[in-house]
């Protein structure tokens, strides 16, 4: 059932979608290369192992759709990261300094004080042992939660998009998304849905707040 297209604000309801790691949080390339130093390897090993090594890639894959689980590819990527690399926590050791994106949460905040809609639409990287966005504080934030493990999609995949559409009960044309990899916007972009590249936390939280009519201290401009 669609829900009321007025928001507290007295203006036409949204739906701000937000990715989670580096929107809602930091861009987490620095704390991953100064933990990657603080294991005795090289800076970029973390990027590398995860992204460019093709057992890396598909262990790092079928953790984002709950094909494994968090705790195995912990055991699994540590020995590709090195064999003194301490399997116990590795997601949460690698991702516990990165702090959250306090900009960005404000405004997500004050949003939905004025009346939109909001979900998190996340490519996951586990939720057990170590939980990403309990540990930054931000799951409350959203009205949904759209996460690739537990829906068994993942972006840049059309379909995540269109059941994060169906769930937040808005029209395509009265949604916002936020990412910062440009490749996850298009398919959303496609739908109708108006999308933001945060490059930069500054810049998108402005866009944001034109688009939706706040800013982050929740106070409307009209």
């Amino acid at each position: 059932m669609p829900h009321s297209t007025k928001g507290s604000n007295g203006h036409e309801q949204r739906g701000l979608i937000l990715d989670f790691a580096g929107v809602l949080t930091a861009s987490p390339v620095d704390v991953h290369r100064a933990w990657c130093v603080s294991e005795g390897l090289a800076p970029g090993a973390w990027h590398s192992t995860l992204n460019d090594h093709p057992e890396g890639r598909r262990l790092y894959t079928a953790l984002e759709i709950g094909e494994t689980g968090q705790a195995e590819w912990n055991q699994s990527t540590a020995a590709l990261l090195g064999k003194h690399v301490d399997p116990v926590n590795l997601m949460g050791r690698a991702w516990a300094e990165v702090p959250a994106a306090r900009r960005m949460v404000a405004l997500a905040r004050a949003a939905r004080a004025s009346g939109h809609r909001l979900a998190l639409l996340s490519n996951s990287f586990g939720l057990d042992p170590f939980n990403p966005y309990e540990h930054v504080g931000i799951w409350d934030l959203f009205d949904i939660h759209v996460v690739s493990e537990l829906v068994g999609l993942a972006k840049p995949d059309p379909a995540i998009y269109q059941l994060t559409l169906e769930l937040i009960g808005l029209p395509a044309e009265r949604c916002v998304f936020v990412d910062d990899h440009a490749i996850n916007l298009p398919p959303a972009a496609e739908l109708g849905i108006t999308t933001v590249h945060a490059s930069d936390e500054d810049t998108a939280v402005a866009e944001l707040e034109a688009i939706l009519d706040v800013t982050g201290a929740g106070a409307s401009r009209g």
